[in-house]
């Protein structure tokens, strides 16, 4: 008998409270490592009604003007008149910065391994790893992003609630909105979609009549594809009203869209965030290490899906566990994408940091939308890139 499943995954746009916090936190980071690439930054941001508060520990020579940074990141999402719910050049911005802790800052400058051994020589082994925990890289061969599909489709269609919304050709919707797609499959494939959900803010002038039509022929139309949409069940704003939204309505803060920020629902995470974390945070550096090396692995073909764990204890260079799982799709045993992974792909802080230039400003624009996956971005993030393919077919 088939196995018939239902899997759902969300996205949300860049004028949601959340991700209108990641993005001021990007920013600031954007804006320090812009002046000065070594810094240390850990930038927190919370968004309320017309306040914007951001607070952290920041080591860094740079001088930033922090609230013109925050205003601005407000005024490019669209949140520019008070009718809106916010506006960018009138609220509030509060700064509390401190700088690292020395307890931390001591284990990311000098690692363990070299203060046990006191040898000197593998500027590699030189930086620990920020904080313990575990980051998670996934990759399947199910979309053109290497993501999840229910994912994918979310988060297309959140960017082109934006789109539309941004180019004028939709004047009634306002900054807020969320995705979510529910797509059957069966053994395994994606079959139909069962469920479209679009939230958007929206103008008190316009009926719900009017917006769903608009939304149906101005976002959904353009993105699902065809074949999945078979009698799909379409949800605009279920509620029946969204006119209050922003910061106004719902107070956002950074790292509460990890999931959003990954792939989706459908793979684990290890709780860390990403935005406002300099590239010593493996919270974030190496999540995208991971990513690579499982995106690397299934565009070899030796695998249909991958995830790797990868897991650190703060101060030390190197992780404590690599661990691949291919869910039976593999070409090889797990062991042996494991070995071939630890071979080919280096996940010391320093060596991520190197081999994906992550001490340049690149951070803002990841901040909405996911930072795995961006095909849509004129530049491909590193940790997008398919270049390890022949080193782990032995090529």
């Amino acid at each position: 008998m088939a196995e018939k499943i239902l899997i759902s995954s969300e996205s949300v746009t860049e004028g949601h409270p959340d991700k209108l916090a990641d993005q001021i936190s990007d920013g600031v980071l954007d804006a320090i490592l812009e002046q000065d690439p070594m810094a240390r930054v850990a930038c927190e941001t919370l968004v309320a009604t017309g306040a914007i508060v951001v607070a952290g520990e920041i080591t860094t020579k740079a001088v930033v003007d922090i609230p013109s940074v925050a205003r601005q990141a407000v005024l490019d999402v669209g949140y520019n008149r008070a009718k809106f719910g916010f506006d960018g050049e009138t609220c509030a911005v509060f700064t509390q910065i401190d700088k690292q802790s020395e307890d931390i800052a001591m284990g990311v400058n000098k690692a363990l391994e070299v203060r046990e051994s006191e040898m000197d020589d593998d500027q590699i082994d030189r930086i620990g790893a920020g904080d313990q925990g575990m980051m998670i890289g996934y990759a399947t061969d199910e979309t053109p992003e290497y993501l999840p599909m229910p994912f994918a489709l979310a988060q297309r269609l959140s960017r082109r609630l934006a789109a539309v919304r941004k180019s004028g050709t939709v004047n009634c919707l306002r900054p807020d909105g969320k995705t979510q797609v529910t797509l059957e499959y069966i053994d395994g494939r994606a079959e139909a979609a069962e469920t479209i959900v679009v939230s958007t803010q929206h103008s008190p002038l316009v009926s719900q009549r009017e917006l769903n039509s608009i939304i149906m022929e101005t976002v959904i139309e353009p993105v699902m594809p065809k074949e999945l949409m078979k009698n799909p069940r379409i949800l605009v704003n279920p509620t029946g009203r969204f006119v209050k939204g922003g910061p106004m309505a719902d107070t956002g803060l950074t790292g509460r869209k990890i999931i959003v920020d990954t792939y989706g629902g459908m793979v684990p995470h290890g709780g860390g965030a990403f935005s406002g974390k300099d590239p010593t945070k493996v919270d974030r550096s190496a999540a995208y290490m991971a990513r690579y090396a499982a995106k690397n692995v299934v565009g070899a073909g030796l695998a249909h899906r991958c995830q790797i764990q990868v897991a650190y204890a703060i101060g030390r260079a190197r992780p404590v566990s690599v661990c691949v799982k291919t869910f039976g799709t593999g070409m090889l045993p797990d062991q042996e994408i494991t070995e071939l992974v630890a071979r080919t792909f280096d996940f010391r802080p320093a060596a991520i940091i190197r081999d994906l230039d992550l001490r340049r400003p690149q951070y803002r624009r990841l901040a909405a939308y996911g930072h795995m996956g961006r095909i849509d971005l004129d530049r491909l993030p590193a940790w997008e890139r398919l270049d390890r393919v022949d080193a782990l077919r032995g090529k």
